[in-house]
């Protein structure tokens, strides 16, 4: 395997200019979903080969529960191997399989504190908090979900801005915004190099709510108008957990608003349905740079797996 073990450990360094590149230049749904599949994939890849790091370094420790042809000099030759690398990759390994389990722990924890609030409320699409402190959210469910807005919200808006903020949420349900920030999230937790594109993704996701509310609405003008409203009667407000991870909620939660009011004073972003763009243009770099790095980093970690399960095969005689 050598060095190029580590390259899928490496290769999210490249996060940070494809996320920039991606939010700046494509349209945030293309964007959300080509920067949450780049984030899966490398961070399955950097896991996977944390642990061949971890197991190939361990290898010729005494009582390392291993197949016997380990020990062979056939495999010391073929698969190059550091202790200390090794031993280093145990507690790495570790800690991500406690991010992880954290992470989903929270989820489920403040998705039910989350249905829990509106649950002595009529069961219909919008639910309305009787809270004088101005937030909304998305709330999926296994059917259908439900927009959960507070009447000291609704207060602040005028008639036209709430049906965009209505319109702004059931955008984040029907496109089930909240699997694509849990898996960034979990993917950051995989590899810190990844943290880039969880920052873009969470603001892809509501720029790509925006642009839905915007058509549904008719006037990007309302929309803009509402989420600058919001986020100036909503900086004291104390926003549920659920607002910030589990579904996003634009109208509560921090972020960089003044981009979004900018995009949709704007004239609405162009969705490509041509061929990959040219590396010469301006999203050519991030298209292609999240491909290559990719597929490098999918193929080296299925070439050392194959590696290691090949070689001990073939050291072992029969």
């Amino acid at each position: 395997m050598g060095i190029v073990v580590f390259l899928p450990l490496v290769l999210p360094l490249m996060a940070w200019p494809i996320a920039r590149l991606a939010e700046q230049h494509l349209h945030p749904r293309t964007a959300t979903r080509l920067l949450t599949g780049v984030a899966a994939v490398l961070a399955v890849c950097s896991t996977v080969c944390l642990g061949l790091v971890m197991v190939v370094g361990t290898a010729q420790l005494p009582g390392n529960p291993l197949p016997d042809g380990w020990s062979q000099p056939e495999v010391r030759a073929a698969v190059p191997y550091d202790e200390v690398v090794g031993k280093a990759a145990i507690p790495a390994l570790c800690a991500v399989v406690v991010a992880w389990g954290r992470t989903l722990w929270r989820h489920g924890r403040v998705r039910g504190r989350a249905h829990r609030a509106p649950a002595g409320l009529p069961g219909a699409a919008v639910a309305v908090l009787p809270d004088e402190a101005p937030y909304a959210y998305a709330l999926p469910g296994r059917r259908r979900g439900r927009v959960v807005v507070t009447t000291g919200l609704l207060d602040y808006l005028e008639s036209a801005e709430r049906r965009a903020l209505f319109a702004h949420e059931r955008a984040h349900l029907a496109a089930r915004h909240h699997r694509f920030l849990l898996t960034v999230q979990l993917a950051a937790r995989a590899n810190p190099f990844l943290l880039p594109l969880r920052t873009a993704v969470s603001y892809t996701a509501e720029r790509w709510a925006d642009e839905e509310a915007a058509r549904a609405v008719g006037d990007r003008r309302t929309v803009a108008s509402a989420i600058g409203k919001a986020a100036l009667v909503g900086r004291s407000a104390q926003v549920p957990t659920l607002a910030g991870f589990a579904a996003p909620a634009a109208f509560a939660a921090p972020g960089p608003v003044p981009r979004r009011v900018a995009a949709l004073l704007g004239p609405a972003p162009a969705v490509r349905r041509r061929p990959p763009p040219s590396p010469f243009t301006t999203v050519g770099p991030a298209v292609w740079c999240a491909a290559v790095g990719t597929a490098v980093s999918a193929m080296s970690s299925a070439n050392a797996t194959v590696t290691m399960i090949l070689i001990p095969h073939a050291a072992t005689p029969l």
